[in-house]
Parts: C-alpha cells; sequence; structure tokens
C-alpha cells in the first residue's frame, strides 16, 4: 500500500482535511455503492479514512495544551498582547480553568469527532449485505481506534459519555462513570486483539495494530490506579512485555531520527500520526515554538509564533554537560546527552542550525554581525529559562523561555510540518515497564537494562552514564521520562501518577487546594446542547 507519500489511507485523509468530504453539495460524477466498495485492501484502507482524519488535530493545538500545558513541561507566558487572548493559556499553566476554557471546550469536540466517525463507519459496513471479506478484521481496527479516542478522552474529563451506535439520541445521553468507561476500553482492546494485524510494514504504518493495542492497554493499566483506584502493575508489565519480547521494535540509533521529516523509517515508534507539510496539515510545533526570526537560521518560509516554551525548572531535568570546539570566531557545542539538544538555549546566530541539535551548535561568536536581533526592539535574540512571571509587557520578556525543536523544522514551510508525530514508542514501553517493575516490588536487573538501553542511546553509547539498581527509584524515573518524552503528551499524566501535577510551580501557579483539577470540566456548550450532563466534581454545577 506504500505510495510516494506515507500510505494511501493518508492520501484519503489529506482530502477529508481539506474538506473535500465534507463539501455535501458537490456535482457527483461517479459513485460505487457501498456494498460494492468494501471489497479490495485499498477500498477498505479508503473507507475508514476518516475515522484516522481526526488524529490531525490530537498532538498539536488544544489536546496538546490540555496535556501539557497543565503540567510543569510547557509554559505559554503572554509577551505583552502575544500570547494573551482570552487568559486560557494563564489559566491552564495556573490551574484556574473554567467549562468555558477555549481548550477545554475544544479539545471535547475534536475528540468526540474522531468517536463520532468511528461509529457511523461501524455503522454503514455493518449494515452491508453481503457481508464484505473481512468484516470482523474491520470491525476490529476501527474499534480498537475509537478505544483510543476514548482513552485520551477518559484520561482529560473522567465521567464522560459512552456511545459507541451512530443512531444514538445524543440528547438521551449521559455521563459514565470513569472507572466504567476505563473498563468498557479495556474490554474493547481484549476483545479484538487477536483480529488486528500485528505486521509492521508500510502498509500498517500509520494504522492501529496489534502492537499499538499492547501499548494502549499498557498506558491503562499504568494508570489504573488513578482511573479506578485499584492498580494493575502486573497486568502493566506483562502488556509491555508483549512488546518488548516480540522483537517488533528496537531503539533507533539516534534519538532524533523518531522526530525527524522522515521519521516513517524509524523501528521505535509503534503507532504514529503522519504529516505532509503540503497534504496534511496540523503539525505545527515549529511554528508555536520558535520565535518570529528563527526563520532565518532554520530557513522557515515565514516567521513562527513566539509562543510555547519551556521554563528553568523543567530544563533543570536535562544533563547539560557538553563538550565545547572553537573553530575560527564561533564555538560549537556538543551535548554529551542528546536529549539535550532539543532546546534553544541563549544567542541565536544567522548561519543555518543543523540536524541533530544536539551536535555542533553555534552558542558564541566573536563575529558580531552574526547574532540574529528581535526585529520588533533591536535586542539580540537569546533566549532565557528563568521565566519568574506569567505576563509581561517589557521587550525583553518575548524572549523568555526555552524553545522546543525536538521535531526538527523542515526548511521552506510556512506552518505546518513533515514530521509524523508518535503516539506510543519503544522508549515509553521499556520505562513503563521499568516503573510498574518498581511500583509492584518486582524490578530486577532487566529492568535497569531497559532502562540503561535508553541512556547509552542518548549519551552516543557511553556507558558510564549507566544507572546501579540504587538509582533505579521512582523520582529518577520520572525525570528520564521528562528528558526522553518531552513534547509527546505524556506530561500530565506522568505528574497525575507521580503526585507532582498540583504543586506549586514558578511562574505564578500555587499548590492546588485539591485533586479535582486532575480532570478537566465537561465543557458547558456539551451541557447547553445535552442537559442530561452532569458536571464533574469539584466545578461549579451547571
Amino acid at each position: 500500500m506504500l505510495v510516494t507519500m506515507k500510505n494511501k489511507i493518508w492520501i484519503v485523509l489529506a482530502a477529508c482535511s481539506l474538506g473535500a468530504c465534507t463539501k455535501l453539495d458537490q456535482k457527483v460524477y461517479s459513485v460505487v455503492p457501498n456494498q460494492n466498495f468494501w471489497q479490495t485492501p485499498d477500498q477498505i484502507a479508503a473507507g475508514i479514512a476518516p475515522a484516522y482524519a481526526q488524529l490531525a488535530n490530537i498532538p498539536d493545538g488544544n489536546f496538546q495544551n490540555l496535556q501539557e500545558t497543565s503540567s510543569d513541561e510547557q509554559v505559554v507566558p503572554a509577551r505583552g498582547s502575544d500570547w494573551l487572548a482570552d487568559g486560557q493559556h494563564i489559566q491552564l499553566w495556573t490551574h484556574t480553568w473554567t467549562s468555558q476554557t477555549q481548550q477545554v471546550r475544544d479539545t471535547w469536540t475534536d475528540l468526540y469527532a474522531g468517536i463520532g466517525k468511528i461509529n457511523f463507519i461501524l455503522g454503514i459496513v455493518n449494515s452491508l449485505n453481503p457481508k464484505p471479506n473481512g468484516l470482523d478484521k474491520i470491525n476490529a481496527e476501527l474499534r480498537t481506534l475509537r478505544a483510543l479516542y476514548y482513552y485520551w478522552t477518559m484520561d482529560l474529563y473522567g465521567n464522560i459519555p459512552l456511545v459507541t451506535d451512530f443512531n444514538t439520541n445524543p440528547n438521551t445521553v449521559t455521563n459514565s462513570p470513569r472507572a466504567d468507561v476505563y473498563n468498557f476500553i479495556v474490554k474493547e482492546l481484549k476483545d479484538n486483539l487477536d483480529l488486528l494485524n500485528d505486521e509492521v510494514s508500510p502498509g500498517t504504518y500509520g494504522r492501529v495494530t496489534k502492537w499499538t493495542a499492547f501499548s494502549l492497554l499498557a498506558k491503562l493499566y499504568l494508570n489504573a490506579g488513578v482511573y479506578t483506584g485499584t492498580a494493575h502493575w502486573p497486568e502493566t508489565i506483562a502488556m509491555c512485555d508483549s512488546i518488548i519480547q516480540s522483537g517488533k521494535y528496537s531503539l533507533q540509533t539516534n534519538y532524533y531520527d523518531n522526530f525527524s521529516q522522515n521519521n516513517e523509517s524509524s523501528v521505535e515508534n509503534i503507532f504514529v500520526i503522519p504529516f505532509d507539510h503540503i497534504n496534511i496539515g496540523g503539525n505545527n510545533y515549529q511554528t508555536q515554538n520558535l520565535h518570529y526570526q528563527n526563520n532565518i537560521n532554520f530557513q522557515l518560509s515565514s516567521g513562527a509564533w513566539n509562543g510555547f516554551c519551556s521554563n528553568a525548572e523543567f530544563y533543570s531535568h536535562f544533563d547539560t554537560a557538553s563538550v565545547y570546539t572553537v573553530k575560527g570566531p564561533n564555538t560549537y557545542r556538543t551535548f554529551l546527552d542528546a536529549r539535550s539538544g532539543q532546546y534553544l538555549i541563549g544567542q541565536q546566530f544567522t548561519p543555518v542550525f543543523t540536524y541533530p541539535p544536539n551536535t555542533n551548535v553555534l552558542v558564541a561568536s566573536t563575529d558580531p554581525g552574526l547574532k540574529i536581533k528581535d526585529a520588533q526592539t533591536g535586542k539580540d535574540l537569546s533566549f532565557y529559562a528563568n521565566i519568574t512571571e506569567i505576563s509581561n509587557p517589557a521587550d525583553t520578556f518575548r524572549l523568555a523561555g526555552l524553545r522546543n525543536i525536538k521535531y526538527f523544522p523542515n526548511p521552506g514551510t510556512q506552518v505546518s510540518m513533515n514530521n509524523d508525530v508518535p503516539v506510543f514508542r519503544l522508549a515509553d514501553i521499556l520505562l513503563m515497564r521499568a516503573e510498574a517493575s518498581l511500583r509492584n516490588g518486582s524490578a530486577t536487573s532487566t529492568d535497569l537494562g531497559y532502562v540503561n538501553s535508553i541512556r547509552a542511546r542518548a549519551y552516543g553509547g557511553d556507558a558510564s552514564h549507566n544507572w546501579t539498581m540504587a538509582d533505579l527509584t521512582l523520582p529518577h524515573i520520572l525525570d528520564e521520562r521528562a528528558r526522553e518524552l518531552a513534547w509527546e503528551n505524556h506530561r500530565r499524566q506522568d505528574c497525575i501518577r507521580f503526585g507532582t501535577f498540583g504543586n506549586a510551580r514558578t511562574p505564578n501557579k500555587t499548590k492546588d487546594a485539591d485533586d479535582h483539577w486532575q480532570i478537566f470540566p465537561i465543557p458547558q456548550a456539551q451541557h447547553d446542547a445535552n442537559p442530561n450532563l452532569k458536571q464533574n466534581p469539584g466545578y461549579p454545577a451547571f
């Protein structure tokens, strides 16, 4: 099924995302009846493509705001009027959001749009007569993908409507308890596991497989204590082992190749959301993070938005030890831990920033003409980590915060990137396995080896940074997850599981008074449309 782009299913996705699949008033010149359509692998891929289309809204934007800006990883300070908006970014960082906060409202819509599309397709394909060949496998793929959408929705909103039939009257549904939704998701995954494709190939790229289901089950079991009050550490270990012992995946030699412009070749990524800067927009990480004048050293065809960043507190988890090399007037830096290169810090220079971003980084020059300036203020474009305020109109505050370039931007693009976004990858599975073993009281040298394989990769094969069994502790695991998984939409969940989510943080976040902030409120707009919905505990009742 491989074509010149990622996968034929994503060719159809691109057309849907551009509106062609929703313009019902257009002239139709050729129609293939449903009962004649679901016959070949290509037709099946095209038929289920709308179920995947909504994923393009997930890794970047509203969903990412809820998962990362509510944690200690990502802050969006108001630089004067820039990013002030209606204060929603500040609300997410300070844990003062409401049922009317934009990202709270829009993430719900994004996730349930995916669920609704899957319910619609399931209704169509299961009503066909005669039944298409492989209907059980079509159902298994769609129901597993729906389970993923429900997992995200349940993780964020807790007590949510559980709808599996497109014909259900939306005005009749009410919230299901979070534990019930959890049990539904687990059952859906286990019931369909044996029918899922276990192949890892271009033909399954960007589609849920058996290994996606194992990854999702591992995530559910890892967080089961949060979702249901009952821990499932042995089950977490078993799901991780199913992936590890399959031999289907291995750690990518270069950490950044998991996130690069051409990361389809990664042997580590288990499930990704594909993007293409021409046909499948939505990955705007570079535009969110970089400063307007970073178009100079990253060869962007337009300026970025100077928004999202990390502060000194989060950056302190990274090992910034480096080797410095002087070449003529310039000094270059190579980080010992490659992962530390994912953040831009300090003065920016006009020479093109090279890939991977952890090596040969120009950090100083005696040639003043190489320094990039902030065009609006004329000040040197030099990023700093110590953000002490959440809002400041001072011109220097435009440079506050370290900018993440993990998804290294492709030159020449305006907004969207080619980089596919991993949802699950092997390094996360290895860290989950080690954490679950520690919490289960059964950690062994095997778990230590898994963590050290990740650390050795980060340090270019240098085993001198490996941990001993004494180093294998839960606080160290949390810090390792920060280094390894930053900007991958795991941090909020990790902070909740480790009990740090409600902590006071700089800038301007006080300690949460209680735990109700661990789930978001049911959006006001949803209650307005369906008064049967009940608000989550801790938030003002409708």
